[in-house]
């Protein structure tokens, strides 16, 4: 399996059948899978080798698609920037994969600049925004029109086709790297679970950065679907574009949902008659906007996916019944889902050994899907790794139906909005303040994010800053979503009798009367 191999498929089968709508420019499977030959060629002759990491700083378009099927089919390896990181992280994960080339638009064409003579093995920048190409950049459409397309180099496999940065336990990014294998068979499991209408439209309005945006297109690629793309999450126009295009399938996270369906555009009459799912992930829905979103759109099946960028992405499915009256009734609302195609999962204790059904323990999966590991990170690899199985660090029950539970994080992981925060990032991030002697960052709850950031904050002896100034700092340093939205200051933090800083005792509060401690 290869992730080129459903556009060859698509493209033999129907030619003409529009591939990709991104405002007013729209291409056909012949036409779009003629520009990604292309753009491979452009690649190879910029000095692209097999195995080379080939990254993008974008928004969405559909020139992020063009990449994501290109670069493998010139033999390339995917690293798809995170648009939300501050210039320092993104400057991190181009440095520890060794990218060498670097797609970028309009939008952070500006934050290249910063950082590019900084970087140790980037060699080429290519300029894929609107306007004048900037000076020491290469023009997209130039390289393609000069381009010869170049046969698909077909890597396969366990070849690697993309390392996706995530936060990190220890404060630095970690690259996981992502089989050919593994992502098909997590785009084969969402089309065997029905996810998919045959001719449909699927809607990119999520980051196409995130590995959850590609890992659901997936199976709209093996269906040979239209992708419909805006730039970024809107609700206006989101809802328009469900019209306008007319979109069947839609991936959104809870937070997406919310701004949604309590928008005023929400009222504004449409036609979006054609929708018939509405995945979420990346982190709980509250029942209150699961049932606004409902009764906005009657008809619309909702889909729970829970999963994470190490297991490519997919490991468990909720589907439209659990969100049904008898879903509910039968207690399954609250669930993460059970264990989709292609994927096992167990609940297990700290030694690796399953435990009784209804009992709390570590989430495990196993599966063709799960990582290959690290990148350059071999430690951090052999503990999330243990005998195939992929350790996901969330705590959870599994009940008699094979349905699990998610009661808690084992990681000391946050998150807020659908986007992943370690706390030891935001932390040594605070404790570079000249004012801070100690600090410890939680979730809290939000009704907003799912999560919130919050830091407590012992100052040194004689030293005063404010909650603002603190913020500022982080602001400066690491990417807005990761940074405190609230602090305290306290005397002293918590601790064990080993010296170990009581997280829990920061949560009871704020948590207090919960079912379960995360949002």
């Amino acid at each position: 399996m290869y992730l080129t191999q459903a556009l060859h498929r698509a493209v033999q089968q129907h030619p003409d059948r529009i591939a990709v709508r991104f405002g007013t420019r729209q291409r056909t499977f012949r036409e779009f899978t003629d520009r990604v030959a292309r753009l491979a060629g452009a690649l190879q002759h910029l000095g692209m080798q097999t195995g080379d990491r080939v990254a993008m700083l974008s928004l969405n378009s559909d020139l992020y698609l063009e990449y994501q099927m290109g670069v493998p089919w010139g033999g390339g390896v995917l690293n798809p920037c995170n648009i939300r990181w501050s210039a320092a992280e993104i400057l991190y994960s181009l440095d520890d994969s060794g990218s060498t080339i670097l797609l970028v638009d309009q939008t952070f064409a500006p934050m290249v600049e910063q950082f590019r003579p900084k970087a140790r093995t980037l060699r080429e920048v290519i300029y894929c925004g609107d306007g004048d190409i900037p000076s020491g950049m290469h023009g997209y459409e130039a390289l393609l029109a000069q381009a010869t397309a170049v046969p698909d180099a077909v890597r396969r496999g366990e070849d690697l086709a993309g390392i996706f940065y995530t936060g990190g336990t220890t404060g630095f990014p970690k690259g996981v790297m992502l089989s050919h294998a593994g992502m098909c068979s997590s785009g084969l499991a969402l089309h065997a679970e029905r996810l998919v209408t045959p001719g449909g439209t699927f809607l990119h309005a999520a980051p196409m950065f995130h590995l959850a945006d590609m890992g659901l297109s997936l199976p709209h690629w093996i269906e040979g679907n239209t992708h419909s793309i805006i730039p970024a999450f809107n609700p206006e126009t989101v809802l328009d574009t469900l019209a306008r295009d007319g979109v069947t399938e839609a991936l959104l996270v809870p937070t997406m949902i919310q701004m949604l369906v309590d928008h005023p555009a929400m009222k504004k009459p449409r036609d979006l008659g054609a929708l018939k799912t509405m995945i979420y992930g990346a982190s709980p829905i509250s029942e209150a906007v699961l049932d606004r979103a409902m009764a906005a759109l009657p008809g619309v099946a909702f889909v729970q996916a829970y999963g994470m960028t190490e297991l490519s992405p997919l490991a468990t499915i909720s589907p439209p019944w659990t969100h049904t009256a008898e879903g509910r009734k039968r207690g399954k609302l609250r669930s993460a889902g059970r264990a989709s195609y292609c994927t096992e999962v167990r609940i297990v204790d700290t030694l690796g050994h399953e435990v009784p059904r209804g009992t709390v323990g570590e989430v495990a999966v196993r599966g063709p899907n799960v990582m290959q590991g690290y990148w350059n990170k071999p430690e951090q690899t052999a503990a999330a790794l243990r005998d195939g199985w992929m350790h996901t660090g969330d705590g959870a029950y599994m009940d008699e139906d094979g349905f699990i539970f998610i009661v808690d994080r084992l990681k000391d992981m946050i998150i807020s909005g659908g986007e992943n925060v370690y706390s030891a990032e935001v932390e040594n991030v605070i404790a570079q303040h000249p004012t801070v002697a100690a600090c410890a960052v939680i979730g809290i709850p939000s009704e907003q994010w799912g999560e919130s950031v919050h830091a407590s904050v012992v100052l040194k002896p004689g030293a005063a800053v404010t909650a603002e100034a603190l913020i500022a700092h982080c602001k400066a340093l690491i990417a807005g979503y990761k940074c405190p939205r609230s602090v305290d200051f306290r005397d002293a933090l918590p601790l064990s009798g080993a010296g170990k800083i009581l997280k829990t005792e920061l949560r009871k509060p704020y948590w207090e009367g919960r079912a379960r401690q995360v949002g």
